[in-house]
C-alpha cells in the first residue's frame, strides 16, 4: 500500500443494529468519508444479509466504493430470531457479550489487513458503549454518537416531569380509554 493511503485516516463506524441508529450514523459516515475518511462501517451479520437480499446485491458490490466498506460483527442472536422490536431485551442482553468479543475480531483483521490504513477512530452508537473497552484495548480514540431525534431528545429531557405528573409508566387502563374512545 502506498504512503499516503497508509496515512489516511480510518474510522469504524458502529450503529446499535436498529434503523433509527443505523440511518443517522450512515450518514455520519458518508459526511466522513467525503471529508477524506477511509470508512468502515459495521453491519451486524443478520442485517447486512438483509440489505444484501433486499437490493439483491453481494458484499463485493457494497464494497465497490475506494475508502467505504462494510463489515459485519455478530449480534449474538440465533439466524431464527426475526429481531422484531419485542427482542429488543435480547438484542441488549447478547450485544455486550457477543459483539464486544466479534468487535474485537474486527478490529484486529482490520489493523492487520495490508490493503487498508490502521484504524484510527471510533465512531460508535452512543448505547453501545462496551465498544469504549477494544478501543481502549487497542489505544483507539473513540467517540459515542447519540443518535435519536430532536423530538426523542425531547422526551429524554422531559422524562422526570412525565413521571411525576403521572403521565409515566404507561397505565394499561388509561391506555384502553383511550382507545375506545
Amino acid at each position: 500500500m502506498e504512503e499516503s493511503m497508509r496515512l489516511k485516516p480510518h474510522v469504524v463506524c458502529i450503529p446499535l443494529p436498529l434503523q433509527g441508529h443505523i440511518n443517522p450514523m450512515f450518514k455520519l459516515a458518508k459526511l466522513l468519508h467525503y471529508r477524506g475518511f477511509h470508512v468502515t462501517f459495521v453491519h451486524t451479520e443478520f442485517n447486512l444479509q438483509r440489505l444484501i437480499n433486499s437490493r439483491g446485491l453481494d458484499l463485493d458490490s457494497l464494497n465497490r466504493f475506494n475508502g467505504f466498506r462494510f463489515a459485519t460483527v455478530t449480534d449474538g442472536l440465533p439466524p431464527t430470531n426475526t429481531r422484531a422490536l419485542n427482542d429488543l431485551p435480547a438484542l441488549c442482553i447478547n450485544m455486550p457479550i457477543h459483539t464486544l468479543n466479534s468487535f474485537r475480531d474486527l478490529i484486529i483483521r482490520l489493523n492487520s489487513s495490508p490493503d487498508i490504513p490502521p484504524v484510527t477512530c471510533i465512531v460508535s452508537d452512543g448505547v453501545m458503549s462496551f465498544t469504549l473497552e477494544v478501543a481502549e484495548e487497542f489505544g483507539i480514540l473513540e467517540v459515542l454518537f447519540f443518535t435519536p431525534s430532536a423530538c426523542g431528545v425531547l422526551g429524554y429531557l422531559q422524562f422526570e416531569e412525565l413521571i411525576r405528573r403521572g403521565y409515566f409508566p404507561l397505565k394499561v387502563k388509561s391506555i384502553l380509554e383511550l382507545k375506545n374512545k
